[in-house]
Protein backbone atom coordinates (compact mmCIF):
# COMPACT_ATOMS: atom_id res chain seq x y z
CA UNK A 1 0.00 0.00 0.00
CA UNK A 2 1.57 3.28 -1.11
CA UNK A 3 0.75 5.30 2.01
CA UNK A 4 2.84 8.38 2.65
CA UNK A 5 3.72 10.62 5.56
CA UNK A 6 5.19 14.04 4.77
CA UNK A 7 7.95 15.64 6.85
CA UNK A 8 7.15 19.36 7.15
CA UNK A 9 8.52 22.35 9.02
CA UNK A 10 10.14 25.74 8.58
CA UNK A 11 13.51 25.92 6.80
CA UNK A 12 16.52 24.74 8.82
CA UNK A 13 14.68 22.83 11.54
CA UNK A 14 16.35 19.50 10.63
CA UNK A 15 13.82 17.96 8.23
CA UNK A 16 16.31 16.73 5.64
CA UNK A 17 18.80 15.52 8.26
CA UNK A 18 16.01 13.47 9.83
CA UNK A 19 14.86 12.22 6.43
CA UNK A 20 18.39 11.05 5.60
CA UNK A 21 18.53 9.12 8.86
CA UNK A 22 15.14 7.58 8.11
CA UNK A 23 15.87 6.38 4.62
CA UNK A 24 18.56 5.29 2.25
CA UNK A 25 17.71 8.28 0.04
CA UNK A 26 20.18 11.16 0.50
CA UNK A 27 18.51 14.56 0.42
CA UNK A 28 20.86 17.52 0.45
CA UNK A 29 21.24 18.81 4.02
CA UNK A 30 22.59 22.35 4.01
CA UNK A 31 22.62 25.37 6.31
CA UNK A 32 20.31 27.55 4.23
CA UNK A 33 16.57 27.71 3.45
CA UNK A 34 15.00 25.68 0.62
CA UNK A 35 17.82 23.16 0.27
CA UNK A 36 15.06 20.63 -0.44
CA UNK A 37 13.07 21.84 -3.44
CA UNK A 38 11.59 18.71 -5.02
CA UNK A 39 10.06 16.32 -2.49
CA UNK A 40 12.40 13.41 -1.76
CA UNK A 41 10.66 10.09 -1.20
CA UNK A 42 12.15 7.36 0.96
CA UNK A 43 10.76 3.87 1.50
CA UNK A 44 11.12 3.15 5.20
CA UNK A 45 11.21 -0.32 6.76
CA UNK A 46 8.85 -0.69 9.72
CA UNK A 47 10.70 -2.35 12.66
CA UNK A 48 8.86 -5.49 13.79
CA UNK A 49 10.34 -8.03 16.21
CA UNK A 50 7.75 -10.60 15.07
CA UNK A 51 9.52 -10.98 11.73
CA UNK A 52 12.71 -11.95 13.56
CA UNK A 53 10.87 -14.64 15.52
CA UNK A 54 9.15 -16.00 12.41
CA UNK A 55 12.48 -16.13 10.58
CA UNK A 56 13.97 -18.24 13.38
CA UNK A 57 11.10 -20.73 13.23
CA UNK A 58 10.44 -20.95 9.48
CA UNK A 59 14.03 -20.45 8.21
CA UNK A 60 12.84 -18.96 4.89
CA UNK A 61 14.96 -18.10 1.85
CA UNK A 62 14.18 -14.45 2.40
CA UNK A 63 12.39 -12.06 4.76
CA UNK A 64 10.50 -9.02 3.47
CA UNK A 65 9.43 -6.37 6.00
CA UNK A 66 6.58 -3.93 5.48
CA UNK A 67 7.24 -0.29 4.62
CA UNK A 68 5.89 3.25 4.76
CA UNK A 69 6.86 6.04 2.36
CA UNK A 70 8.27 9.21 3.89
CA UNK A 71 8.32 12.43 1.84
CA UNK A 72 10.73 15.27 2.65
CA UNK A 73 8.90 18.45 1.65
CA UNK A 74 10.45 21.89 1.00
CA UNK A 75 10.49 24.37 3.91
CA UNK A 76 7.68 26.90 4.27
CA UNK A 77 7.63 30.64 5.06
CA UNK A 78 4.94 33.15 6.01
CA UNK A 79 2.65 33.86 3.08
CA UNK A 80 2.86 30.35 1.61
CA UNK A 81 -0.93 30.20 1.34
CA UNK A 82 -0.69 33.18 -1.02
CA UNK A 83 2.20 31.69 -3.01
CA UNK A 84 5.14 33.22 -1.13
CA UNK A 85 8.46 31.34 -1.30
CA UNK A 86 7.72 27.80 -2.45
CA UNK A 87 4.22 28.05 -0.97
CA UNK A 88 2.03 26.57 -3.69
CA UNK A 89 4.45 23.71 -4.28
CA UNK A 90 4.81 23.04 -0.55
CA UNK A 91 1.06 22.98 0.06
CA UNK A 92 0.47 20.79 -2.98
CA UNK A 93 3.04 18.28 -1.77
CA UNK A 94 1.39 18.10 1.66
CA UNK A 95 -2.02 17.55 0.07
CA UNK A 96 -0.79 14.35 -1.58
CA UNK A 97 0.35 12.76 1.72
CA UNK A 98 -1.76 10.76 4.17
CA UNK A 99 -0.26 12.16 7.38
CA UNK A 100 2.09 14.89 8.59
CA UNK A 101 5.33 14.60 10.56
CA UNK A 102 5.78 18.18 11.81
CA UNK A 103 9.41 18.82 12.78
CA UNK A 104 10.00 21.62 15.28
CA UNK A 105 13.43 22.99 16.13
CA UNK A 106 13.96 22.65 19.88
CA UNK A 107 17.73 23.17 20.08
CA UNK A 108 20.03 26.20 20.28
CA UNK A 109 22.96 26.43 17.86
CA UNK A 110 24.44 29.74 16.69
CA UNK A 111 26.00 27.94 13.72
CA UNK A 112 22.61 26.91 12.29
CA UNK A 113 20.66 29.90 11.01
CA UNK A 114 16.96 30.12 11.89
CA UNK A 115 14.82 31.68 9.18
CA UNK A 116 13.16 33.98 11.78
CA UNK A 117 16.33 34.74 13.72
CA UNK A 118 15.51 32.95 17.00
CA UNK A 119 14.47 29.53 18.30
CA UNK A 120 10.77 29.42 19.17
CA UNK A 121 9.07 26.11 18.23
CA UNK A 122 5.60 27.28 19.27
CA UNK A 123 5.86 30.29 16.96
CA UNK A 124 7.16 28.02 14.20
CA UNK A 125 4.22 25.66 14.65
CA UNK A 126 1.75 28.53 14.53
CA UNK A 127 3.29 29.86 11.30
CA UNK A 128 2.76 26.56 9.52
CA UNK A 129 -0.66 26.00 11.11
CA UNK A 130 -1.79 29.46 9.96
CA UNK A 131 -0.69 28.87 6.38
CA UNK A 132 -2.42 25.49 6.24
CA UNK A 133 -5.56 26.92 7.85
CA UNK A 134 -5.68 29.79 5.36
CA UNK A 135 -5.40 27.35 2.46
CA UNK A 136 -8.14 25.19 3.97
CA UNK A 137 -10.31 28.26 4.55
CA UNK A 138 -10.04 29.09 0.87
CA UNK A 139 -11.15 25.54 -0.03
CA UNK A 140 -14.10 25.68 2.39
CA UNK A 141 -15.26 29.12 1.20
CA UNK A 142 -15.25 27.93 -2.41
CA UNK A 143 -17.37 24.91 -1.51
CA UNK A 144 -19.76 27.07 0.56
CA UNK A 145 -20.32 29.32 -2.46
CA UNK A 146 -21.20 26.27 -4.56
CA UNK A 147 -23.31 24.64 -1.81
CA UNK A 148 -25.40 27.77 -1.20
CA UNK A 149 -26.74 27.54 -4.74
CA UNK A 150 -27.47 23.82 -4.40
CA UNK A 151 -29.11 24.22 -0.97
CA UNK A 152 -31.75 26.57 -2.40
CA UNK A 153 -33.58 23.47 -3.62
CA UNK A 154 -34.35 22.66 0.03
CA UNK A 155 -32.65 19.26 -0.14
CA UNK A 156 -32.00 18.19 3.48
CA UNK A 157 -28.60 16.67 2.71
CA UNK A 158 -27.48 19.82 0.92
CA UNK A 159 -28.66 21.95 3.85
CA UNK A 160 -26.81 19.70 6.29
CA UNK A 161 -23.65 20.02 4.21
CA UNK A 162 -23.93 23.81 4.17
CA UNK A 163 -24.39 23.82 7.95
CA UNK A 164 -21.23 21.74 8.46
CA UNK A 165 -19.20 23.88 6.05
CA UNK A 166 -20.31 27.08 7.80
CA UNK A 167 -19.27 25.65 11.19
CA UNK A 168 -15.96 24.49 9.73
CA UNK A 169 -15.31 27.96 8.29
CA UNK A 170 -15.83 29.53 11.72
CA UNK A 171 -13.58 26.89 13.30
CA UNK A 172 -10.72 27.67 10.90
CA UNK A 173 -11.21 31.42 11.32
CA UNK A 174 -10.59 30.94 15.04
CA UNK A 175 -7.10 29.58 14.22
CA UNK A 176 -8.07 25.96 14.87
CA UNK A 177 -7.14 22.96 12.73
CA UNK A 178 -9.93 21.03 11.00
CA UNK A 179 -8.87 17.80 12.71
CA UNK A 180 -9.85 19.28 16.10
CA UNK A 181 -13.49 19.86 15.07
CA UNK A 182 -15.91 17.19 16.23
CA UNK A 183 -17.44 15.60 13.15
CA UNK A 184 -18.95 12.18 12.56
CA UNK A 185 -17.29 9.83 10.09
CA UNK A 186 -20.45 10.02 7.99
CA UNK A 187 -20.41 13.82 7.83
CA UNK A 188 -16.71 13.84 6.96
CA UNK A 189 -17.26 11.31 4.17
CA UNK A 190 -20.27 13.17 2.71
CA UNK A 191 -19.31 16.81 3.10
CA UNK A 192 -15.62 17.29 3.97
CA UNK A 193 -13.47 14.50 2.56
CA UNK A 194 -13.59 15.67 -1.05
CA UNK A 195 -11.78 18.92 -0.12
CA UNK A 196 -8.65 17.04 1.07
CA UNK A 197 -8.11 19.61 3.82
CA UNK A 198 -4.51 19.99 4.95
CA UNK A 199 -5.35 20.50 8.64
CA UNK A 200 -7.59 17.43 8.65
CA UNK A 201 -4.58 15.17 8.22
CA UNK A 202 -3.32 13.37 11.35
CA UNK A 203 -0.05 14.73 12.76
CA UNK A 204 2.99 13.74 14.85
CA UNK A 205 5.07 16.53 16.37
CA UNK A 206 8.79 15.74 16.32
CA UNK A 207 10.86 17.94 18.62
CA UNK A 208 14.36 18.03 17.13
CA UNK A 209 16.53 18.38 20.25
CA UNK A 210 20.22 18.43 21.12
CA UNK A 211 22.01 15.38 22.51
CA UNK A 212 21.53 16.20 26.19
CA UNK A 213 17.76 16.77 25.76
CA UNK A 214 16.86 13.59 23.89
CA UNK A 215 15.55 11.77 26.98
CA UNK A 216 13.98 14.42 29.22
CA UNK A 217 13.50 17.31 26.78
CA UNK A 218 14.11 20.98 27.55
CA UNK A 219 12.27 24.29 27.92
CA UNK A 220 11.45 24.32 24.21
CA UNK A 221 9.86 20.85 24.29
CA UNK A 222 7.89 21.81 27.41
CA UNK A 223 6.50 24.81 25.53
CA UNK A 224 5.49 22.57 22.60
CA UNK A 225 3.77 20.07 24.89
CA UNK A 226 1.77 22.86 26.49
CA UNK A 227 0.84 24.35 23.10
CA UNK A 228 -0.48 21.09 21.59
CA UNK A 229 -2.04 19.42 24.64
CA UNK A 230 -5.57 20.10 23.37
CA UNK A 231 -4.82 18.30 20.10
CA UNK A 232 -4.12 14.91 21.75
CA UNK A 233 -1.30 14.51 19.23
CA UNK A 234 1.75 12.33 19.71
CA UNK A 235 5.00 14.15 20.53
CA UNK A 236 8.45 12.62 20.08
CA UNK A 237 11.86 13.89 21.20
CA UNK A 238 14.41 13.06 18.51
CA UNK A 239 17.92 14.32 17.87
CA UNK A 240 18.43 14.38 14.11
CA UNK A 241 22.17 14.75 14.70
CA UNK A 242 22.31 11.58 16.82
CA UNK A 243 20.17 9.69 14.32
CA UNK A 244 22.63 10.66 11.57
CA UNK A 245 25.45 9.07 13.57
CA UNK A 246 23.45 5.89 14.15
CA UNK A 247 22.49 5.65 10.46
CA UNK A 248 26.10 5.22 9.32
CA UNK A 249 26.89 2.45 11.84
CA UNK A 250 26.87 -0.89 10.05
CA UNK A 251 27.00 -3.11 13.15
CA UNK A 252 23.78 -3.75 15.08
CA UNK A 253 25.82 -4.23 18.27
CA UNK A 254 27.56 -0.87 17.77
CA UNK A 255 24.21 0.85 17.35
CA UNK A 256 22.83 -0.77 20.51
CA UNK A 257 25.90 0.17 22.54
CA UNK A 258 25.64 3.74 21.28
CA UNK A 259 21.96 3.91 22.27
CA UNK A 260 22.67 2.47 25.72
CA UNK A 261 25.40 5.07 26.27
CA UNK A 262 22.79 7.73 25.43
CA UNK A 263 20.29 6.21 27.88
CA UNK A 264 17.96 5.10 25.08
CA UNK A 265 16.25 1.74 24.49
CA UNK A 266 15.69 2.31 20.78
CA UNK A 267 16.53 4.92 18.19
CA UNK A 268 14.35 7.94 17.50
CA UNK A 269 13.99 6.73 13.94
CA UNK A 270 12.48 3.43 15.12
CA UNK A 271 10.06 5.25 17.42
CA UNK A 272 9.08 7.66 14.66
CA UNK A 273 8.45 4.90 12.13
CA UNK A 274 6.28 2.98 14.59
CA UNK A 275 4.36 6.14 15.50
CA UNK A 276 3.81 6.95 11.82
CA UNK A 277 2.48 3.44 11.25
CA UNK A 278 -0.02 3.93 14.12
CA UNK A 279 -0.90 7.43 12.91
CA UNK A 280 -1.88 6.09 9.50
CA UNK A 281 -4.14 3.52 11.20
CA UNK A 282 -2.19 0.62 9.72
CA UNK A 283 -1.81 -2.99 10.77
CA UNK A 284 0.37 -5.91 9.66
CA UNK A 285 -0.40 -9.47 8.73
CA UNK A 286 2.14 -12.10 7.69
CA UNK A 287 2.57 -14.84 5.13
CA UNK A 288 5.07 -17.47 6.21
CA UNK A 289 6.60 -20.23 4.11
CA UNK A 290 9.97 -21.71 3.24
CA UNK A 291 10.35 -19.45 0.21
CA UNK A 292 9.46 -16.24 2.04
CA UNK A 293 8.32 -14.74 5.32
CA UNK A 294 6.69 -11.41 4.55
CA UNK A 295 4.88 -8.61 6.35
CA UNK A 296 1.93 -6.99 4.55
CA UNK A 297 0.50 -3.56 5.33
CA UNK A 298 -3.26 -3.14 5.63
CA UNK A 299 -5.58 -0.46 6.95
CA UNK A 300 -7.18 -1.47 10.25
CA UNK A 301 -10.70 -2.72 9.68
CA UNK A 302 -10.00 -4.58 6.44
CA UNK A 303 -11.83 -7.82 5.78
CA UNK A 304 -10.04 -10.93 4.53
CA UNK A 305 -10.72 -10.39 0.77
CA UNK A 306 -9.41 -6.81 0.96
CA UNK A 307 -6.31 -7.96 2.81
CA UNK A 308 -5.76 -10.62 0.16
CA UNK A 309 -6.03 -7.92 -2.49
CA UNK A 310 -2.97 -6.21 -1.03
CA UNK A 311 -0.94 -9.15 -2.35
CA UNK A 312 -2.67 -9.20 -5.75
CA UNK A 313 -6.03 -8.02 -7.07
CA UNK A 314 -6.77 -11.58 -8.29
CA UNK A 315 -6.62 -12.79 -4.68
CA UNK A 316 -9.48 -10.45 -3.79
CA UNK A 317 -11.55 -11.11 -6.92
CA UNK A 318 -11.35 -14.88 -6.61
CA UNK A 319 -11.28 -15.10 -2.80
CA UNK A 320 -12.58 -18.42 -1.42
CA UNK A 321 -11.30 -18.54 2.15
CA UNK A 322 -8.38 -17.65 4.40
CA UNK A 323 -6.49 -20.01 6.68
CA UNK A 324 -5.49 -18.02 9.76
CA UNK A 325 -3.07 -18.69 12.61
CA UNK A 326 -2.56 -16.22 15.43
CA UNK A 327 1.04 -15.08 15.83
CA UNK A 328 1.19 -16.11 19.51
CA UNK A 329 -0.03 -19.62 18.65
CA UNK A 330 2.50 -19.98 15.83
CA UNK A 331 5.38 -18.92 18.08
CA UNK A 332 4.31 -21.09 21.01
CA UNK A 333 3.75 -24.21 18.85
CA UNK A 334 6.70 -23.50 16.50
CA UNK A 335 5.16 -24.50 13.15
CA UNK A 336 2.08 -24.43 10.92
CA UNK A 337 1.75 -28.20 11.12
CA UNK A 338 1.72 -28.12 14.93
CA UNK A 339 -0.89 -25.36 14.89
CA UNK A 340 -3.04 -27.38 12.51
CA UNK A 341 -2.78 -30.48 14.70
CA UNK A 342 -3.65 -28.45 17.80
CA UNK A 343 -6.72 -26.94 16.17
CA UNK A 344 -5.17 -23.48 16.12
CA UNK A 345 -5.58 -22.99 12.35
CA UNK A 346 -8.95 -21.35 11.63
CA UNK A 347 -10.68 -21.31 8.25
CA UNK A 348 -12.24 -17.87 7.73
CA UNK A 349 -14.61 -16.50 5.09
CA UNK A 350 -15.29 -13.15 3.43
CA UNK A 351 -16.56 -11.49 6.62
CA UNK A 352 -13.42 -12.14 8.65
CA UNK A 353 -11.90 -8.95 10.13
CA UNK A 354 -8.14 -9.30 9.83
CA UNK A 355 -6.23 -8.67 13.07
CA UNK A 356 -2.73 -7.28 13.48
CA UNK A 357 -0.25 -10.17 13.60
CA UNK A 358 -2.41 -12.74 11.81
CA UNK A 359 -0.47 -15.31 9.79
CA UNK A 360 -2.55 -15.98 6.70
CA UNK A 361 -2.77 -18.26 3.70
CA UNK A 362 -5.37 -17.43 1.05
CA UNK A 363 -7.31 -19.79 -1.18
CA UNK A 364 -8.65 -18.22 -4.37
CA UNK A 365 -9.87 -19.09 -7.83
CA UNK A 366 -9.91 -16.86 -10.93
Amino acid sequence: MALQAGIVGLPNVGKSTLFNALSSAKAQAANFPFCTIEPNIGVITVPDHRLIELEKLVKPNRVVPTTVEIVDIAGLVKGASKGEGLGNQFLGNIRSTDAIIHVLRCFEDDNVIHVDGSVDPVRDKEIIDTELQLKDLDSVEKKISKSEKQAKSGDKEMLRGLEILTELKAHLEQGKNARSMELSKEDIAKHVQDMFLLTMKPVIYVCNVDEKSVVAGNRHTQAVMEAVKAEHAEILFVSAAIESEIAVMESYDDRQMFLEDMGLKESGVARLIQSTYRLLNLATYFTAGVQEVRAWTITKGMLAPQAAGVIHSDFEKGFIRAEVIKYTDFVSLSSEAACRDAGKLAVQGKDYLVEDGDIMHFRFNV
